[in-house]
Order: structure tokens, then C-alpha cells, then sequence
């Protein structure tokens, strides 16, 4: 059997996968490079930065499985692949730590103007007066998505003396004191909403949504670009409907919208939610063990 590895594997999933005699390769192609070397391997292992549609697992003519390195599979086509037998695997609960912490990063550069500071103190100005920041304690998160990354960031939330509502578009069952309520009663009560919801088919959060908030709320977006209109929450941003937005994932990547990125109330990070030491040993090891123990069934 051999494995092609094209975003990359931690030194300790490397070791599991040698140690279990499973050949591998590291390599990334780009789309039509990748076209013309599938078909060599019997399974691939992407992160984010690899697609894998159908024209490429119909050219992988020896593909017996596909594996992804993080919680999200929307850069595989996992229905088609799933429908003509080639199983999908995942690591989704590798890096919510370190998505939740991030979720926490923005949420204190924007009360503490943190982005601002930089910018300014860097240009030689001492705005001290200017950056009258907040406390997070006691206000209120609205927390959409409460899977493994929601449930973190309540957790987190809870510790530091915020009040946590939560909504899912399924039922949620918990021990936490945090309260469920509806889409519109959690955009409306909530001082800051982080979204931890997969890619949508169409836009989550849109102009219809931010109107609902209230004023001065704070939206952070470290799921999936598109999750939010863009052009939408840059309208709401200059209106000050919104009073800052922390971005971590854009709907154009690597290329996100200029305006956004510069928008002097916005944190912005480049998609590295699960981009921490400790993520990416968990992330490798986990799927090169359930690499080895798929393989081992084939």
C-alpha cells in the first residue's frame, strides 16, 4: 500500500505510519500535477490546501481511501467517494483547542484594540486615551455550532465570567451552564458571536442577520470562509452596526478581500486556527493511526 501525503504530516505521524510498513510519499501538486500522479498511490492524505473532487478520484484508479488532517472534509467530495466505496477519514477533534484559544486571541484584540495598538505604536504614536477597551467578563457569547469547538469555547467562556448562550441546528444536550435559544434570540441577546458551523450551501450570517443584532456586537468567524457575506458584514462594519469582526477564515483564500483585511476594525489571521505545535501532533497522529487500522482492513 502506498500513501500520498500532499499538505504535510507531523514527525510523529510519520513515525507511526513507518513503524506500521505503510509506504508513503510527501509531496503537494497542484490540481492538474495531481491528475497525473493519483493513480501511483492507494490512499491520500490532504489538509486544507489539496482539493479532492470527483476528477480525481475517478483518475485515482487504485484509491482505496482518502484522508483528511483536520475536522472539515468540504475540500473532498467525501459523497461521491463514499458512494463508490472509498471511505473518508478525519481528525475532528484534533484542533478544537486550539481553534477555541484563537476564538479568544480576536475576542481580546478587539476589546483591547490590540490590532490598533500595533499599527499605530509602530508609526511612532502613543494613543493611550484612544484605546478605551472593555472587559470580557460579563458579557454575553452567542456560540452557533455546539460541537467539539463550541463546547470548548463555552467551557472557556465560563471560566472567564462571560454568560454563554448557544444555538445548533440540531438538538443540544448538556451540563454546562450555558442556555439554548433560537438563531434569532442568540443574535440579539449576544455582546460577541463566534460560528463554528460547516461550509454552508449559502451564507449563514447575512445583511438579514446583522440587522437583527444589536448595535455594537462583535462577530468572529474562524469555521469556514462564506459562513459570513462579506460584502454584507463590510456594510455593517462601516455603518457601526458591527464594532469589530475577528476573521480567520475568508471565502477567497489565499487572496481574501482586501477591504476586510484592512478594515480598521477587524482581527485578521490567515486560517490558522489549528496552526499550534500541539494540534499538529495530535492531528498527525490521529490519522496516521486511522490510516494504519483502515489500511490494515483492505
Amino acid at each position: 500500500m502506498k500513501v500520498l501525503i500532499t499538505d504535510g504530516i507531523s514527525p510523529y505521524g510519520q513515525e507511526i505510519l513507518k513503524n506500521n510498513h505503510i509506504d508513503f510519499d510527501i509531496q503537494h501538486y497542484d490540481q492538474d500535477e495531481l491528475l497525473k500522479v493519483i493513480p501511483e498511490y492507494d490512499g491520500i492524505l490532504v489538509r486544507s490546501a489539496t482539493k479532492v473532487p470527483q476528477d480525481i478520484i475517478d483518475a485515482g484508479k487504485n484509491l482505496k481511501l482518502i484522508a483528511r488532517g483536520g475536522t472539515g472534509i468540504d475540500n473532498i467530495d467525501h459523497e461521491y467517494a463514499k458512494s463508490i466505496g472509498i471511505p473518508v477519514l478525519n481528525t475532528p477533534g484534533a484542533n478544537s483547542a486550539s481553534v477555541s484559544e484563537l476564538v479568544f486571541a480576536h475576542m481580546f484584540a478587539l476589546a483591547r484594540f490590540i490590532p490598533q495598538a500595533n499599527i499605530t505604536m509602530r508609526n511612532g504614536e502613543w494613543n493611550k486615551k484612544a484605546y478605551k477597551g472593555f472587559e470580557l467578563a460579563g458579557k454575553t457569547l452567542g456560540i452557533v455550532g455546539f460541537g467539539r469547538i463550541g463546547q470548548i469555547t463555552a467551557k472557556m467562556a465560563l471560566a472567564f465570567g462571560m454568560k454563554v448562550i448557544v444555538h445548533d441546528m440540531v438538538d443540544i444536550q448538556t451540563d454546562m451552564d450555558v442556555k439554548v435559544v433560537t438563531k434569532e434570540d442568540l443574535l440579539k441577546k449576544s455582546d460577541f458571536i463566534t460560528l463554528h458551523v460547516p461550509k454552508q450551501a449559502q451564507n449563514f450570517i447575512t445583511k438579514v442577520e446583522f440587522e437583527l443584532m444589536k448595535p455594537g456586537v462583535f462577530i468572529i468567524n474562524t469555521s469556514r470562509g462564506g459562513v459570513v457575506n462579506e460584502d454584507d458584514l463590510l456594510e455593517a462594519l462601516n455603518t457601526g452596526k458591527i464594532a469589530g469582526a475577528g476573521i480567520d477564515a475568508f471565502l477567497n483564500e489565499p487572496t481574501p478581500n482586501p477591504e476586510l483585511v484592512n478594515h480598521l476594525k477587524v482581527s485578521v489571521t490567515p486560517h490558522i486556527g489549528a496552526s499550534t505545535k500541539e494540534a499538529q501532533d495530535r492531528v498527525g497522529i490521529e490519522i496516521a493511526e486511522k490510516l494504519v487500522a483502515a489500511l490494515k482492513k483492505l
